[in-house]
């Protein structure tokens, strides 16, 4: 009996661990909502050709909202809107959390993206990132713990994507980013830290072409400073809910998804943004008809 109440202590104590661990895990992912002024700091560092010409360093900035989308017990989403000026919004990347997640879409080149599945085992405890683009298709996925030690809250994965929006109109040179992302809660908001590989993948394998390194600062401001992008999610918001429901039913299919860059010299988040603006002026929304539109619009980029 003594040895029976030992292990029965024993495995309350690991459960209450990690009951403990995930809430401190939630609490920091949640940390990133909010108004932040930010900075975007992005410069080549290494190359293993000497000849390689390395090219100028990028900085911009601005003010930016991350909105609490979900907030569910395994699932927290976050939107982020860019403010340009004092009232233009740009909706900008979106990231779910998921805990313990085993499905997962791995880019590989060529706007292809493939399924991939993970050991339950090989998760326990961690939280999947996804990173959508603006137009909620895919962009990068990667699960990690987070961690809590010596006053230090922060979360690391590695994962490939594609070019950023920097550069992927500009440069032709790579087609792979391998990016380290490095999310951690600071005392006053968080920085996400990059170092990237810029890679040129093909079937015999990837060439390093250079090394990146990003920092990105997200300092806490007053949400009274990022009104303009509340009110626009306020009037944006189902739109969007309807977006990320189709978006879902692609992904549950499981399989390659492969989008072509244009069709009719038009990309798919601008067929997406553009009937977003007509919907939303609509006196009598329809999500069932919206959503129908907007599958058409998906497979009709599907290569």
């Amino acid at each position: 009996m003594r040895y029976l109440f030992i292990i029965m202590f024993t495995l309350m104590s690991f459960y209450a661990t990690a009951q403990s661990k995930k809430k401190q895990d939630r609490e920091a992912i949640k940390a990133m909502c909010g108004c932040y002024e930010v900075t975007f700091n992005f410069a080549e560092t290494f190359a293993p050709d000497k000849d390689y010409a390395f090219h100028d360093n990028y900085r911009s900035g601005g003010l930016e909202w991350v909105q609490l989308v979900e907030d569910e017990k395994n699932k927290i989403s976050m939107q982020h809107l860019l403010i340009v000026g004092d009232e233009m919004i740009v909706k900008h990347w979106r990231q779910d959390w998921l805990y313990e997640h085993t499905e997962l879409y791995a880019f590989d080149k060529e706007n292809v993206w493939q399924p991939i599945a993970l050991d339950k085992k090989d998760v326990k405890g961690q939280w999947a990132q996804r990173v959508f683009q603006v137009d909620d298709s895919p962009r990068y996925e990667g699960s990690a713990s987070w961690v809590h030690v010596d006053g230090r809250h922060y979360w690391e994965n590695t994962a490939d994507s594609p070019l950023p929006r920097r550069e992927f109109s500009k440069r032709s040179d790579y087609n792979v980013m391998v990016r380290t992302n490095r999310h951690e809660i600071t005392a006053d908001g968080w920085i996400h830290e990059q170092d990237n590989d810029k890679v040129l993948r093909n079937n015999n394998g990837d060439v390093l072409l250079a090394e990146e390194k990003g920092w990105n600062t997200y300092k806490k401001v007053s949400d009274s400073r990022c009104q303009a992008a509340q009110d626009w999610w306020a009037d944006n918001e189902q739109y969007w809910a309807d977006v990320r429901a189709v978006w879902d039913e692609f992904y549950a299919q499981r399989k390659p998804l492969a989008i072509a860059s244009k069709i009719e010299d038009k990309v798919l988040f601008q067929r997406i943004f553009a009937l977003g603006d007509e919907a939303v002026k609509k006196e009598n929304y329809n999500s069932s008809s919206i959503q129908a539109e907007l599958t058409e619009i998906i497979k009709s980029y599907q290569k």
